[in-house]
This record gives C-alpha cells, structure tokens and sequence, in this order.
C-alpha cells in the first residue's frame, strides 16, 4: 500500500483540502482526521470523525475503530468524507461545545447572581441536573468543579480562577465558516464573543466603576432554568448540524448527520444523552433536513420554549448578560416566522 500521512490535529479544514489535493498528486494520500476527547480519551478512547480518501480509510479504519470510544458496542469513529471533511465535523464539534459551555456559564451566573445561590448550591443542582435529560459530559463536570474547594484560600475554586476564558479558534473557524456559507450559527456566535469579552477583564472593570455592574434578582426556579438550558442546548445543536449540511452541500460531501450524532455519543467533550434523540431524530428523516422540524424535536422545543423566553426576559429585566441564551431564542423565534421583517429591507435597498 502506499504510504499514508494523517494529520489528526485541530486543522483548519481549508488547509487539509488543500493538502488532499497537493498530496493526490505528488505522492503519498492524506487523511484529515478530527479527534475529540481531551486526556481521558487519550486514556480511554476519543471520537474520531474520519475525513480523506476512503480507500485511506479503508486501510487504516479498523485501527482507529478500535482505540476509539465505545458507545455501548458501537465505536464512535466513522469515515465522513472526502478531503476535509473530518475536520470541518470537529469544527463545528468545538463550535457546538463553545455555545454549551457558554449557556451553562449563562445559566450558572443567573443562579449564582440572580439567586444569591453558593457554587457548591449550584454544582449539587448541576448534579441533579446530569442524572435526567441533561446528562451530559459538560454538566458532569460543572457539578464537579462548582463543588470543588481551593486547598490554600479555603474559597471555591470557580472564586480563585479569573475570569477570562481562552479559546485556541476553533470556534471562531466555526462562526466564519457558517457565515461563509450563508448560515449563522448565533449561539456559537455569541459564545466566541462572550469569550473574547471576558479577556477584556481591565475595560470591564473600568466600565463597572462608570457604567454599574448591579444586577437584580431573578425569579426563575431551578426547574425553569433547566428547561431553559435544554431549550437553548437543542437550538445550539440544530445551529451546528445546519453548518455541516451547508458544508456538505458546497463540497458534495454528503455528511451524514446521524452517523456524525452517533460517534458524538462518547468519547468526545459535547457527549450527551441528548445525542441518541438527534441521531434517531435524522436516521428517521427529519423534514428538509432540520432538527427545528424532526418529529419530537419540535414538540419538545415548543414544550419548553416558555421557560427560555422566562429566563431571557427575567435576566434582561435585571441586567444579567445571556448573550448565547439570547441568541438561541431570537434564532428561534425567526425561523418559526413564514412571513417575516425582510420585505422592509428589501424596500430599502430598492430605494438606494
């Protein structure tokens, strides 16, 4: 067989495209491979979503199968496509995990400064929370970091960590991608913002001394806010799995989404219970494609879409940032419009 390189980094997808083709004719294949999982799936198996020439893949699958997380029997490693196709799914992978991460602060902060609730409070509603619909990797370890003690100041460990989150662009690739190709994935959107604003840590500080920093109480019970973050996880999710349909439409991918919803299922950082209703959801053929108009993904959504408008309206009411919470409900209430605003900018641009 001929040689093989594999790039199973954090690769613009672009650039392994690229590579696909240079490497198609001047020598050895190419793979490009997302890999999701941290440190425990390096120990334990990650998710490994496949991208390149199939007959690649079909050389090297079985290994990759193998050393991949387990999601009860089923590996959670696939091939996906041709050329750059595994790492624009990882993209939009880290991008989906970028907007969870961001709602799960939102709704924390909410409860934290809103309710006047301690983090170990918050972490033991967090716990409660990963043993029903929202069990999930992310909230597991939410629990357990709101619960967990600095051994030198005595305080919670979230008191002592400062608050300006990193990010190394994987969820900016994602927003540029999705507006790339005529798509917004506002909840993402919104997270790399909140990100990016929160490194600003001196101007906040200087806007709070000028502008205010009080926040007033919010009346939302845990059980509202629950539902609010599984409303606004469902929005996120649907944003992500419309960035990979354009994509697989522009390259003539064919991505299969309930293929790359089942490897997500372990292994990998946005792993949740949630991820075996998306994969059934689209293995049963959700209409025009859309999770929004998959049986029971609408019913649910409706179901719980007034605790999100509760806890939307309730936090800007009283000043509480929920850029991703936000976004997630205007997306929403836009796309359940047949007849929307857009004629009045259309008007305009006729008349200029």
């Amino acid at each position: 067989a001929k040689d093989l390189i594999i790039d199973a980094g954090n690769a613009n997808y672009h650039d392994t495209n690229r590579r696909a083709e240079e490497a198609a004719v001047k020598g050895p294949r190419f793979m490009g491979i997302g890999v999701s999982g941290g440190e425990e799936g390096a120990r334990f198996g990650p998710s490994i979503m496949g991208g390149g020439a199939k007959d690649a893949w079909d050389q090297v699958g079985h290994i990759l199968e193998a050393i991949s997380a387990k999601h009860g029997e089923t590996p959670c490693a696939a091939y996906l496509g041709e050329a750059g196709a595994g790492h624009l799914v990882k993209t939009v992978h880290n991008g989906i995990e970028y907007a969870d991460m961001q709602i799960i602060a939102e709704i924390y902060g909410l409860m934290r400064n809103g309710a006047a609730l301690s983090p170990s409070e918050i972490g033991a509603l967090f716990g409660e929370w990963n043993a029903g619909s929202l069990h999930s990797f992310l909230v597991e370890v939410t629990a357990e970091v709101l619960a967990a003690t600095d051994p030198q100041t005595g305080h919670p460990v979230v008191d002592v960590i400062k608050d300006a989150a990193g990010q190394k662009g994987t969820g900016r690739w994602t927003v540029i991608e999705a507006l790339r190709l005529g798509q917004s994935a506002s909840a993402i959107e919104a997270a790399v913002g909140a990100r990016s604003w929160s490194s600003e840590k001196e101007m906040r500080q200087a806007a709070e001394a000028v502008l205010g920093g009080a926040v007033g109480a919010i009346g939302a019970t845990p059980e509202v806010l629950a539902e609010a973050f599984l409303a606004a996880r469902l929005l996120a999710y649907a944003q992500g799995f419309r960035v990979i349909a354009a994509a697989s439409e522009e390259y003539g991918w064919s991505l299969d989404p309930a293929v790359i919803a089942r490897i997500w299922r372990a292994g990998c950082i946005i792993r949740a219970d949630l991820l075996d209703d998306i994969a059934d959801a689209f293995a049963h053929g959700a209409p025009q494609g859309e999770l929004l108009l998959a049986p029971g993904f609408a019913e649910r959504l409706v179901r719980h879409l007034p605790a999100l408008r509760q806890v939307v309206a309730e936090a800007v009411h009283a000043g509480h940032p929920v850029p991703a919470l936000a976004a997630a409900l205007s997306w929403y209430d836009t796309m359940r419009r047949g007849h929307g605003t857009a004629g009045l900018i259309q008007a305009q641009r006729d008349r200029f």
